[in-house]
């Protein structure tokens, strides 16, 4: 069983250093911080170590960097976090060796210091023990608060962890944990499943997983041209998961009255087109899907809408929304689990371009229930599949 922060008592905060695993993945561009959710996310954790006068060193990965380039540095991540916290973020630009020990050594009771992007070590995502044990040394009790990088067997998530004797996990963990439980295990019924999004490869442990439960199971966005095709359908030049199209074939099968399709979409001849007609049923050879047409717009948002008493999971857009041309089915949905929200719903968002597509939609994260940081742990823990880095803390 995980313990989480308020299992210890406040004088066993008092004076320790606290390592805490957040994920800062977040978008940098020429210095400036895109969306902080992420960010924001961390502050119940760091606001309760520092209360408790704990020396709190946080830890991140940013990016996928292949060398030490300043465009993945946390340092902006710094000064946000200063911004948000109104009080000094202290900064050293690596997170092992010398420098950071001194670092470390300076740090006062409530002071906070943030160690540069973990993965500019590639002994990082390798697990190595020796860079694992240099985290390690560096402080007293280690706090796991990164939900999104948990279904990784990284340092930080896992080796480091396992050279402390107490462990636990943060307060966005533990929420993170509660929602995504109550939806794999014991979802408020009516419980609707919306799936979006490109890639199904990545959706089909947690569909499996979660097709038996729902009620419904509405998918658009690229993912549905697989269903469509394995359906019969014409889909024109649309994308399809040629790999998983048998899978496809098989949830259809035996799920076909909880399997919701597109019945018209809008298309075009290129992404970069500005123009776009809706064609209902079948796609003309030549031309692409790139979002729900206006009649499953009508259907999937009375369906989300009025799910007034029990649990919607959206996971994936509805379209290539990042056009505002193939937008209006995504804008919709979100829309609609907003209202779904306000009518009494448990509405949960899952992923990086679904959080990405409801701000889009002007659809604010205080109008739904809960919105999850992870994309890819967020689908790996619905699946069912082990999670080193909520194992370690068990």
């Amino acid at each position: 069983m995980i313990k989480f922060l308020t299992d210890l008592s406040d004088g066993e905060y008092f004076g320790k250093i606290a390592l805490v695993r957040v994920d800062f993945n977040v978008s940098i561009i020429n210095g400036n911080i895109g969306e902080d959710y992420r960010i924001r996310m961390s502050i119940p954790t760091i606001d309760y170590l520092i209360k408790r006068k704990c020396k709190v060193i946080l830890i991140s990965h940013l990016g996928r960097p292949k060398d030490k380039s300043l465009k993945y540095s946390l340092f902006p991540v710094s000064v946000r976090l200063s911004e948000i916290l109104k009080t000094n973020i202290k900064f050293v630009n690596d997170c092992i060796g010398l420098d950071v020990k001194k670092s470390v050594d300076n740090l006062n009771p409530s002071e906070i210091l943030l160690l540069e992007n973990l993965r500019f070590h590639k002994e990082e995502e390798l697990n190595d023990p020796e860079f694992s044990k240099q985290l390690a040394s560096l402080a007293d009790i280690y706090i796991n608060d990164a939900f999104s990088t948990s279904h990784r067997k990284h340092s930080s998530t896992y080796g480091a962890a396992t050279l402390f004797d107490t462990k636990l996990g943060g307060f966005n963990l533990k929420k993170e944990i509660d929602y995504m439980t109550m939806i794999k295990s014991n979802p408020i019924r009516p419980f609707l499943v919306v799936i979006g999004g490109v890639k199904i490869k990545d959706k089909i442990g947690a569909m499996e997983n979660l097709l038996p439960k729902a009620d419904k199971i509405l998918i658009g966005g690229a993912a549905a041209y697989t269903f469509l095709k394995a359906k019969g359908k014409k889909i024109g030049n649309s994308p399809i998961d040629v790999e998983h199209l048998e899978w496809a074939k098989r949830s259809l099968d035996r799920y076909n009255d909880k399997i919701v399709l597109p019945i018209d979409h809008l298309v075009s001849k290129s992404p970069d087109s500005d123009s776009a007609i809706i064609c209902k049923d079948d796609i003309p050879d030549g031309m692409f899907g790139y979002d729900i047409g206006s009649e499953t717009i009508q259907n999937y948002s009375n369906q989300i809408g009025s799910n007034k008493n029990g649990s919607i999971f959206w996971n994936g857009p509805m379209g290539f929304f990042e056009k505002d041309i193939f937008a209006n089915g995504t804008i919709n949905i979100a829309k609609s689990m907003a209202l779904a929200y306000w009518r009494g719903a448990k509405t949960l968002i899952g992923g990086g371009d679904t959080l990405a597509a409801m701000k889009k939609s002007g659809v604010s994260e205080s109008e739904v229930s809960h919105v999850s940081t992870g994309g890819g742990a967020t689908l790996r823990y619905l699946a069912g599949d082990k999670m080193p880095g909520l194992i370690i803390l068990e």
